[in-house]
């Protein structure tokens, strides 16, 4: 990265995906509990379990030495108490051997991410369109569009950076929020449909490479291969049905001359 230049941010969940973000240089790779949507299919974040997001977030590290990975705290894994928060996040850190977690919430969390921080844990925030709290905000919607909300937000970005967070993720605010929280602080501010002036873009793996069909407004697809896997999988099924797959002499392995005629005449007796 060059000095100045904005973060790179994307999500990986699992080693070949992970492994190919490293070998692109992205700075930062998130494990987010987008897992849970994205890949295992549930309508929302919240049935995310800890001991499934650890297990991703070793195979990313594994795959992504180079990166700075960050484990997502599952639904409840940090809300109940600071003491089974430090618990949970340690665990990251520990059996994942991730370089920090990130949680959602401004002022109700900023105990919790104080007390992480204390315990050499380090947190990134979270504000905005925050998924676990999709019922709380009536839906996957934008936030920050009016005054209220607006200053709400920029407010809790101040109380986390005040509260040891080392970075901010802010999802689907306007991008003059977006703005005016990244010159405000310290830290870096990391955008997911808050505009390009934050300090970094943050894009989930599966909509940009364009793995489904309808994507948020602010996701720029940089491949299209949900067309390009389904025309994989056509023709492989037609090749099968029509036997010119495996192909004899490309695909299959064979004997040695003298041990197949021994067969042979095995067998033939």
């Amino acid at each position: 990265m060059a000095m100045g230049s904005p973060i790179t941010m994307m999500t990986a969940y699992d080693y070949p995906m992970a492994q190919l973000e490293d070998e692109a240089g992205i700075e930062i790779i998130l494990v987010g509990d987008s897992l849970y949507m994205t890949v295992l299919g549930h309508g929302s974040t919240l049935p995310a379990k800890m001991d499934t997001m650890i297990e991703h977030a070793e195979a990313v590290r594994r795959g992504a030495p180079r990166a700075f990975v960050i484990g997502d705290m599952p639904y409840m894994s940090y809300q109940v108490s600071p003491q089974e928060a430090i618990y949970n996040a340690g665990r990251y850190m520990k059996e994942a051997g991730v370089d920090g977690v990130k949680l959602e919430g401004g002022r109700d969390v900023a105990d919790i991410v104080k007390a992480l921080t204390k315990a050499t844990i380090p947190v990134m925030g979270h504000l905005g369109l925050t998924p676990q709290s999709v019922s709380q905000l009536g839906g996957f919607k934008a936030q920050g569009r009016t005054l209220d909300s607006a200053e709400r937000v920029i407010e809790d970005a101040r109380m986390l950076e005040e509260s040891g967070a080392f970075a901010i993720l802010l999802e689907c605010i306007p991008a003059e929020v977006g703005q005016i929280i990244s010159k405000r602080s310290k830290i870096p501010i990391i955008s997911i449909g808050a505009g390009p002036y934050c300090h970094g873009q943050l894009m989930i793996v599966q909509d940009m490479l364009g793995l489904f069909s309808t994507v948020p407004k602010f996701v720029k697809r940089y491949g299209n291969l949900r067309d390009t896997i389904a025309e994989a999988f056509r023709k492989y099924k037609e090749d099968v049905e029509t036997k010119t797959y495996p192909d004899l002499n490309t695909h299959c392995y064979k004997m040695d001359h003298q041990a197949y005629e021994d067969l042979v005449r095995k067998y033939a007796e």
